[in-house]
């Protein structure tokens, strides 16, 4: 099974010199790369065409990113699109403050999708834990999921903010067949009382409470296509040796 890495999990080391960290991420056995639009943008101050070389040197595939698509779409739908790039993927919207909102967004979500799809690319959303906290009786994020089109936009389901929220990301997975077609492999681990009620903290993969050989069978079942590693923290490691281990799992497993 090929495994993706998304950059942000190196956020405080790949800035000084993306090219060389990129390079180590390689080296660990990871094939496919999810970028975020951090300080150097989404193609780490090497423009598209650039890192898209960069990729090709290191076997790798660029196969989405994370971007504000809410700014100069239609140009990173373009750039995105003449290098081969899968997805651009909206990472964060916040909570929105009522119901009505969220099915604004939905339609906004449409358009982006709209946008995309002329371009030559597909467009997806990127849950974490708010749009599954209850709001007047319903989940924000059945809202999303049941007002926007299929054949314009799907869904990176980041499985630990799922189980973060108190949901069944199993559950999402069967009511909505074919619509999250990425995800981000994420570990977790509540604290140190064990309280699922309490917060959960990013943790090496194999080491928290989430059971990745069944979700992740499951998911690829059910349309999943995109593996993706992220983590978030780092206690009692580095980002670059985090990657490494998490590589060793994802190689191990078997789904």
């Amino acid at each position: 099974m090929k495994f993706g890495l998304q950059l942000y999990t190196l956020r405080d080391v790949i800035v000084d010199n993306p090219e060389e960290v990129i390079r180590q991420v390689a080296g660990f056995g990871y094939k496919q790369i999810e970028s975020y639009e951090g300080p150097l943008g989404m193609y780490w101050g090497m423009g598209n065409t650039g890192f898209k070389k960069l990729m090709d040197d290191l076997d790798l595939t660029l196969i989405s990113s994370h971007a504000d698509v809410f700014s100069d779409f239609e140009r990173k739908a373009a750039e995105a699109a003449e290098i081969g790039v899968a997805y651009l993927v909206c990472p964060w919207i916040g909570s929105l403050g009522n119901l009505d909102a969220y099915r604004e967004m939905a339609d906004t979500f449409n358009e982006i999708g709209r946008v995309a799809k002329k371009a030559g690319i597909k467009f997806a959303y990127h849950n974490h834990d708010y749009s599954f906290h209850e709001m007047d009786g319903e989940v924000p994020q059945k809202i999303l999921m049941d007002n926007t089109d299929p054949e314009l936009v799907e869904y990176q389901m980041d499985i630990y903010w799922v189980v973060a929220a108190g949901h069944d990301p199993e559950e999402w997975i069967r009511a909505y067949p074919n619509r999250f077609t990425s995800s981000h492999v994420k570990d977790g681990i509540f604290g140190n009382d064990g309280d699922e009620g309490g917060d959960m903290e990013s943790t090496i993969l194999g080491t928290g409470t989430i059971d990745f050989p069944r979700i992740l069978k499951l998911a690829k079942e059910k349309g999943m296509k995109y593996f993706i590693v992220e983590q978030e923290a780092y206690t009692g490691t580095t980002p670059l040796d985090a990657v490494r281990e998490n590589a060793v799992y994802m190689k191990n497993l078997r789904i």
